[in-house]
């Protein structure tokens, strides 16, 4: 008889203790009674009434997900495969376990698709270009989407786009012929300044004969200074009209 007590109390204590559940900081745990929805409860310990009632654990830290490459032709026809990433976290636990089967897994297909659409709605300049603003209205989309699940995506960052290697001679030769149709219009400025200052300095030796003279004189110094064996010395206009004068 003391045996079959025994064996009693026993069976209840490891009854009792089947019923406890430590819930972490961050984790909640969600209670079922009957089937019915009771609460999310946590942290800390808690009873759980076995067999009348279930506890399912829902993990609050922002979860990483990386998106696969996707390969998705842009609205200008350029077939391109782009990567991502997103963050979300479950702000309602409740939600998260009773209105998807799976808010993991539901979350990444959200997320695939949801790139697949939004790149492909956009031009490959824009995909290169503006690239934080397609991270934005991704995450507008995805958390859109999920919220009706309890889960509050934080952001979306693209990682890597890859284009064709067609595509990248195409741009190669573009910025070249870029670089040198900005080289050409440097030059261009370059003598268009030179040639103001030319004609501005011409105006002033114009103005002064003597300063014409000493211009000249220093530019036949500079030569002789080359050790050239041959110097071109020109004759001033001044000179012609007084010999052109002095024979008639």
């Amino acid at each position: 008889m003391n045996l079959i007590i025994v064996g009693i109390v026993a069976v209840a204590i490891l009854f009792l203790l089947s019923g406890i559940r430590v819930v972490k900081e961050y984790e909640r745990g969600v209670i079922f009674r009957l089937g019915r929805l009771v609460g999310a409860r946590g942290p800390g310990l808690f009873f759980v009434i076995p067999v009348l009632e279930g506890m399912n654990i829902v993990d609050l830290r922002t979860v990483t997900y990386d998106v696969p490459s996707q390969e998705v032709v842009t609205r200008d026809n350029v077939t391109v495969k782009v990567n991502a990433v997103v963050y979300y976290r479950v702000v309602d636990p409740e939600k998260a376990v009773t209105e998807v089967l799976d808010f993991r897994f539901a979350t990444a297909q959200i997320a695939q698709t949801t790139l697949r659409s939004v790149i492909g709605q956009a031009e490959l300049d824009e995909v290169l270009s503006e690239r934080d603003q397609l991270n934005v209205k991704l995450q507008q989309i995805i958390d859109e989407a999920t919220n009706p699940w309890g889960i509050k995506v934080t952001a979306v960052e693209i990682k890597d786009v890859e284009l064709p290697k067609e595509m990248q001679r195409a741009m190669a030769m573009q910025a070249e012929a870029e670089r040198e149709r900005r080289a050409k219009v440097i030059r261009a400025d370059g003598e268009l300044q030179a040639a103001k200052k030319l004609r501005e300095a011409s105006e002033i030796l114009a103005e002064s004969k003597p300063a014409m003279m000493l211009r000249i004189l220093q530019t036949v110094n500079e030569a002789a200074g080359q050790e050239n064996t041959t110097v071109v010395l020109p004759i001033p206009i001044e000179i012609l009209e007084y010999l052109h004068r002095n024979k008639d």
